[in-house]
């Protein structure tokens, strides 16, 4: 028993040395700053990939690819949580997962059951709730729709039966 208190007491007076809890402090205070200075993408930037998911889940829904449906909602779920880590004191962020997560789970279920119709009423229901957010967070001069033309020319939304 004696033997452990003196390892004990050696092993605490070592991490005591002279200097090493300033060295600590400074390394500490050197990582925060970095952190504080370091990029993260904007709140805007954030809503502008969840709009170009927003419209590539349409088309791949329209498109009855269940697949790629189901990888853009989780898509915009991912940017729904990274909003929430990288602004949770804003008001709009901790409104925004109450808001939209049943719409996004009525979503997630259109997509599970492969069902076009039901997943055009959940996409309506998603958009209705994207512009019900803005409205909220005074934003409701940003209008979200269902999209008529696909973001983007170089991605086909079919399904692609080649493995």
């Amino acid at each position: 028993m004696r033997i452990l208190l003196i390892i004990s007491a050696s092993c605490l007076l070592a991490c005591n040395e002279p200097g090493k809890t300033a060295r600590l402090q400074k390394q500490v205070d050197s990582l925060k700053q970095q952190l504080a200075s370091a990029y993260k993408p904007g709140f805007g930037e954030f809503m502008s990939g969840i709009q170009v998911h927003h419209a590539k889940l349409w088309f791949a829904g329209q498109n009855e690819n269940w697949q790629l449906a189901n990888f853009e909602l989780n898509e915009i779920k991912e940017s729904v949580e990274n909003i929430r880590k990288c602004y949770p004191e804003r008001e709009e962020s901790r409104m925004l997962f109450h808001l939209l997560g049943p719409a996004l789970d009525t979503m997630n279920q259109s997509i599970q059951q492969k069902d076009l119709s039901v997943f055009k009423i959940s996409y309506s229901i998603l958009t209705n709730t994207c512009n019900n957010c803005h409205r909220v967070a005074t934003f409701g001069f940003n209008i979200v729709t269902i999209p008529s033309k696909p973001p983007f020319s170089n991605q086909d939304f079919k399904v692609n039966m080649q493995k």
